[in-house]
């Protein structure tokens, strides 16, 4: 048992009692210890199972690998240069290629493992300049995000002397004639009080060979501290945009004549501030195309003359009048996903029950075909401004990540990229339908092995995420087909608090509305068993971060349903999350304990405050990573704690895992993430009865 202290909050007139309050100290000696013999406890129930053949097998899995569609430049020359990513066989990292012509030779420009000796170095983002010349990019180390920004010189391979601490999650647009850049940054320690630095983003301009200390102030003062700006560049140089981030369902936009200074005005751009959606700015030369829902939950895309926007910056102060925007996509019945401009054809990506479609347009919207796709999966389209070809990069269950060209002209679409790996096997994927408790449709992508779905009680994992706006498509996954090949179902549920059928999709799922995600969850499972699909102790739930969050809910709320859960780098103390790390930023999308109308809301499904002593719970495994610097390892940490003392049956453990120079998920080297999928696999399979071997 863990030692318990008195600590109690008083939340508006509820007092709340907080017992391993103490753990949430990660620094603190007891903690350390406490965690050291948590840890051990977990090896040595994990490893009384060997499963050599398991691990051999993700392993195999995981060497299947990633390529990603290019980013395209046009050199000095005249000349095109793909820089594009992918990771195959044993790599820890995907490795960072560039590519002259499109027929060329790839060459390494960027080999993350080279950085470190153990693979944990990460490259985090990167931005080619206009004419493919220079390369920014950022690095972090441990998977903590906490990038600083490096140039490398294209040709040569060599990084220039310049090096921009605080650059996590960096928005970087360069300058037309590649003098230097414009980039978000975060405040250095000790530059904004309260220890606050991991918000106050702001946007700054770099010119080569300036000391990064002197660099220009571009954006963001006197906004919101949580407000997180993003910078873009007009093709032509002259029109800069901000996209200020307000939260998962709203943003505003900003533009500045770039040729009129560094002391030009910024003028909001008046359809797209004050208003409760999201805009995501696309600029070209000629016109400034926006994405939005503002009025159209599935989205459209409506554009505005860069002519018009002039217009009104050359009126008198307090004259300027607004400025209309015109319709080029209308909202339609699915949801519009994404947008790719590329020379004078546009690209959308439609969202049909959670799976892509694209289709193509003229600049002016009218109808001019579409791209086909092998099968249900998830896609996305890149291209260069000014360009006369497309690459589609596509992905389903069942089908390792592979990137296609679309020649424009002819509408020809042959192979550019793929990852090689081993075969995957006689997989189908179905897609069943689940009632929430309000009478919603829930989508869940059923991945089965042929005929599984006519058999009784197969063991069964079901997946969720449920929230910020965030879509869960089909995409190929180790551990889905890990668990198809060895008998079981894996299940994708499309919970609302995702945006797969729109921002209202999204709405009904976050802040007052959470709890629908936690039914809609509940409701996939209680389907599935109603099928005959499975039975409760042969179902395991499993999620990650804001799903790790949803699978704590959900065990709490129904304990009877599941044999096994898997919760990580999860929330779990939903009245005390915005007081770590960047919890702060979440508070749109949850709401905040402090606040009086908020707290009944997030007291009532807050996962920590609802276990219950003498329970017989699930077997958990609630997995964090020390360097997380999104999600703070202590929720994990608490959790796992009031679990094991709650527990009733002591045949299902209640276990913790805390890895060591290991962030979030992202950066994370292969050697890791075999060590961390054949844990989770013996946790999950030896649960509802899966082969392991």
């Amino acid at each position: 048992m863990t030692r318990k202290v008195d600590a109690v909050d008083d939340f508006h007139g509820t007092k709340v009692h907080d017992p391993y309050r103490w753990l949430e100290d990660a620094d603190a000696t007891e903690v350390r210890a406490w965690t050291e013999g948590q840890n051990a406890r977990t090896r040595a129930w994990l490893d009384r199972t060997k499963a050599p053949r398991l691990r051999a097998r993700i392993r195999q899995m995981l060497e299947i690998g990633f390529c990603a569609a290019p980013a395209i430049r046009t050199t000095k020359s005249g000349a095109r240069r793909y820089f594009h990513a992918r990771r195959e066989g044993g790599q820890n990292q995907p490795l960072l290629y560039v590519r002259d012509g499109v027929g060329g030779e790839d060459r390494v420009l960027m080999d993350p493992s080279s950085l470190s000796t153990d693979g944990t170095t990460a490259l985090d983002w990167w931005f080619p300049s206009w004419d493919g010349a220079l390369l920014a990019w950022g690095k972090s180390e441990g998977g903590s995000e906490e990038s600083t920004l490096y140039l490398r010189g294209v040709e040569t391979g060599e990084d220039l002397a310049v090096a921009i601490p605080h650059t996590q999650h960096a928005s970087l647009a360069w300058l037309r004639d590649g003098t230097g850049f414009y980039y978000s940054r975060y405040p250095a320690p000790g530059e904004v009080p309260d220890g606050d630095e991991k918000y106050f983003c702001k946007l700054f301009l770099h010119r080569l060979g300036q000391d990064p200390k002197d660099d220009t102030y571009v954006f963001g003062d006197g906004r919101e501290k949580t407000d997180i700006p993003s910078v873009y560049l007009s093709p032509d140089g002259r029109w800069l945009v901000a996209r200020v981030h307000m939260g998962w369902d709203r943003s505003e936009l900003f533009v500045r004549d770039a040729a009129a200074g560094a002391s030009a005005p910024w003028m909001p751009v008046p359809f797209a501030t004050a208003r409760h959606a999201l805009f995501e700015p696309i600029p070209r030369s000629d016109r400034l195309y926006v994405l939005t829902n503002d009025g159209a939950p599935r989205y459209r895309l409506t554009a505005i003359e860069w002519g018009a926007i002039a217009d009104v910056f050359a009126r008198p102060p307090g004259r300027e009048g607004a400025i209309e925007s015109r319709t080029i996509l209308a909202e339609g019945a699915d949801v519009l996903e994404d947008v790719a401009i590329v020379g004078d054809t546009i690209f959308a990506a439609y969202l049909h029950d959670a799976s892509t479609r694209i289709d193509r347009f003229t600049k002016d919207g009218a109808p001019d075909g579409s791209v086909g796709l092998p099968a249900l999966g998830s896609a996305s389209i890149t291209g260069a401004w000014d360009g006369d070809e497309a690459f589609v990069n596509y992905t389903s269950f069942v089908t390792p990540f592979e990137v296609s060209r679309v020649d424009l002209a002819t509408g020809a679409v042959a192979p550019w990229d793929r990852v090689r790996g081993s075969h995957v096997g006689d997989v189908c994927v179905s897609l069943l339908y689940a009632t929430s408790k309000d009478g919603t449709k829930v989508p869940m992508f059923v991945v089965h092995a042929p005929g599984a779905l006519a058999k009784k009680d197969n063991p069964v994992l079901l997946y969720g995420y449920g929230g910020f706006n965030v879509n869960q498509t089909p995409a190929f996954s180790a551990r889905a087909l890990l668990t198809v090949e060895r008998g079981g179902i894996w299940v994708a549920a499309v919970l609302r608090g995702g945006g797969e059928l729109g921002e209202n999709w999204h709405r009904a799922g976050m802040r007052e509305n959470k709890q629908n995600v936690f039914d809609d969850f509940i409701a996939c499972a209680e389907e599935l068993v109603r099928r005959g699909v499975t039975r409760p102790d042969r179902l395991c739930v499993m999620g990650g971060s804001n799903g790790g969050l949803l699978v704590a809910a959900a065990v709490t709320q129904r304990p009877d349903l599941f044999a096994a859960g898997l919760s990580l780098v999860p929330l779990t103390d939903m009245l005390r999350y915005h007081r770590f790390r960047i919890g702060k930023l979440w508070i749109p999308e949850y709401g905040c304990a402090d606040v009086a109308a908020d707290f009944p809301f997030l007291h009532a499904y807050s996962p920590y405050h609802h276990v219950k002593d003498g329970t017989a719970y699930p077997a958990m495994l609630f997995a964090t990573a020390e360097s997380d610097s999104r999600v703070d390892p202590m929720h994990a940490r608490k959790m796992a704690a009031r679990m094991q003392e709650a527990q009733a049956d002591a045949a299902r453990p209640i276990l913790l895992r805390v890895e060591s120079k290991a962030g979030h998920g992202q950066g994370k080297p292969v050697s890791k993430l075999v060590d961390e999928l054949a844990d989770e696999a013996i946790f999950a399979f030896q649960a509802i009865g899966i082969q392991l071997n």
